[in-house]
């Protein structure tokens, strides 16, 4: 019987797999990444040349990372498959942040809250509006996405926000939202609110903790910069 020759991009997924196990992701480039989680979705072909499509296409990974399922169709190569897999990477992402800033005994790190702030808001193309829910121990007790529907600014009423607050029995909240433009820098706007919400928040017995802004890979946070 003649013996079986394997595929060229058999062992080239193989050898991106012991590297990836041998030395962590770090050890992989952005295209090697993308071709390493196409082959999850792609049994039996070269995803190389997907991989430099997806990339050239939304110029970054964290681009291609945050692109809904009919962006990433639009690319030549995407099929049913791969446009549910990526996102869906992106969302258990999201799920272990939450988890991991739930599970601490000691409450939140500035630094996990930020990045689970990030990971939520930062694919958004409209305002988004977040509260996040904190017991007396600052340990997050849930959390809500609250969508304003426009571009460009949020229109929401601090009584909302104490409202949902109050249901959720918080003795701490932090607000979270995002500018689709990238920058995070608050804006006049964005300052009034946060001081409108503060105050009103103070009267009725809650604590606003901080206020966060995503952007594309930066967070502005009001807390931090001594703003509140």
């Amino acid at each position: 019987m003649p013996k079986q020759i394997k595929p060229l991009q058999a062992g080239h997924r193989e050898r991106l797999r012991e590297k990836f196990i041998t030395a962590g992701l770090d050890s992989l480039l952005d295209h090697e990444v993308l071709e390493l989680l196409l082959t999850y979705s792609i049994p039996r072909k070269d995803t190389k040349p997907l991989a430099w499509r997806l990339l050239e296409n939304f110029g970054s990974l964290s681009n291609v990372l945050d692109a809904a399922p009919n962006e990433l169709k639009q690319v030549s190569g995407v099929g049913e498959q791969t446009a549910v897999l990526i996102p869906f990477v992106r969302a258990l992402l999201k799920r272990y942040m939450l988890s991991e800033i739930k599970s601490r005994p000691n409450g939140m790190t500035p630094e996990a809250v930020m990045n689970y702030c990030q990971a939520c808001l930062s694919d958004k193309k409209e305002e988004f509006l977040q509260i996040l829910f904190l017991s007396t121990r600052h340990t997050i007790i849930g959390s809500k996405i609250i969508s304003t529907g426009h571009r460009d600014k949020i229109e929401i009423a601090p009584r909302d926000i104490i409202g949902h607050a109050l249901t959720a029995q918080a003795a701490h909240i932090i607000i979270v939202h995002n500018h689709p433009s990238g920058q995070p820098e608050p804006s006049p706007e964005d300052i009034t609110f946060t001081n409108n919400l503060t105050q009103a928040a103070y009267f009725m017995g809650l604590d606003v903790s901080d206020h966060i802004i995503v952007g594309k890979g930066k967070i502005f946070s009001f807390r931090a910069h001594h703003m509140m």
